[in-house]
């Protein structure tokens, strides 16, 4: 596919046509991103920007009857309370939500409002820096402890997302934390500390909600790497013509999402796009597709989006449960045997988590899922 791009992008040059190559280079020479096209006053989307119009179909959710839909919002506030039976309950919520949406929202986590705050505002502050600071951690080395760029399959997708992106490598390894953006260090390091805790008790909830040991899913490595990333989207001259972020799935375990009260993301729910109205406080949780390949789609790995907006910048900070592309994420994972019977046989290949990142990659962001490739 890339070479065929490629004769396709030379084929235009050679008519005096559209080099698409070449403006996307451009892009990725400015080391500016998206960030340095609003800051250099652009007020006509780039081509590059510009998506298909079947993939831009309007907010489902616009009329009244579908306005009422929302992914679930479950309490955690009583999960720990002695003797009580909200623990069976929250499980139960969260079951339901896993299997019918594969979102749902989380609040009274425990997380102090302070820090999330000040995790939002961290992004906002690397993102916002001068340029020229900035530009020190650009990169398209997927294998740093932490770079930023724009659009990791820039080269790939059919057309790129209106967007900016710091990312982490957490775990495994230990982490210097010099290797991190001065600007935001403390808080990321403060952060994600608060989220690993969050992120076990969900690995807990979630093993008992397939009926396992509540160890189960820590014991199988599900919570060993951690891939951090904080997602800055300016606002978007021409909105209506590009997105923040394609329809995808991630690849994750578990994605523990952070957002601002912008707005703007939506799932996939019944062959509509339905907003997630920001909840001042609250963690969005995702499955991912590892999760669906391991409970052999009992669980959801829901396709999402962010709508590009003229309103903005809008920040969000994603904590993916996943080994990202170290060579010692050796570790193969299938469809959990204990929950395998005669009438429900594996649908999936054993795979490691390096196999499903690797093929996430070379597709990129374009609205089908990496999971596909290793359905049996």
């Amino acid at each position: 596919m890339v070479a065929t791009d490629e004769e396709e992008n030379q084929a235009d040059h050679e008519h005096g046509g559209y080099d698409r190559y070449k403006e996307l280079k451009l892009l990725d020479d400015t080391k500016a991103g998206v960030k340095g096209l609003v800051d250099a006053g652009v007020s006509k989307l780039p081509k590059i920007f510009v998506h298909d119009n079947s993939k831009l179909s309007v907010s489902s959710s616009s009329s009244s009857a579908i306005r009422s839909v929302s992914i679930p919002v479950i309490d955690l506030g009583s999960l720990h309370q002695q003797g009580s039976p909200s623990r069976h309950e929250i499980v139960e919520k969260v079951k339901e939500a896993c299997e019918k949406w594969g979102f749902f929202q989380v609040v009274n986590h425990g997380i102090p409002l302070s820090v999330l705050d000040e995790m939002l505002d961290g992004v906002r502050r690397f993102h916002e820096q001068d340029a020229a600071v900035k530009r020190e951690f650009y990169s398209r080395d997927v294998t740093k402890r932490a770079f930023y760029n724009t659009n990791f399959d820039l080269y790939t997708t059919p057309a790129v997302n209106w967007r900016d992106t710091l990312s982490f490598l957490l775990a495994p390894g230990p982490l210097d934390p010099h290797q991190l953006p001065s600007v935001c260090r403390d808080i990321t390091i403060e952060y994600s500390v608060h989220v690993k805790k969050l992120s076990l008790t969900l690995l807990e909830l979630l093993s008992e909600a397939l009926g396992l040991e509540s160890s189960y899913l820590m014991d199988i490595d599900c919570a060993k790497g951690v891939f951090m990333v904080g997602h800055y989207y300016p606002p978007c001259p021409e909105p209506e013509l590009t997105l923040g972020t394609s329809g995808h799935t991630d690849s994750t375990f578990l994605t523990v999402l952070l957002q601002d009260q912008v707005g703007g993301l939506q799932v996939f729910h019944e062959n509509q796009w339905i907003d997630i109205t920001p909840i001042p406080g609250a963690f969005i949780i995702n499955i991912g597709d590892m999760m669906q390949l391991m409970t052999n789609d009992k669980f959801m790995s829901s396709k999402h989006r962010v709508l590009a907006q003229k309103t903005g910048p809008r920040v969000s900070v994603a904590y993916f449960l996943r080994q990202h592309l170290q060579d010692e994420a050796s570790r193969r994972y299938g469809p959990i045997k204990e929950l395998l019977t005669e009438e429900n046989p594996p649908l999936y290949k054993e795979i490691t988590m390096k196999d499903l990142v690797t093929q996430m990659y070379a597709k990129g962001l374009n609205n089908a899922s990496a999971l596909e490739y290793f359905r049996l």
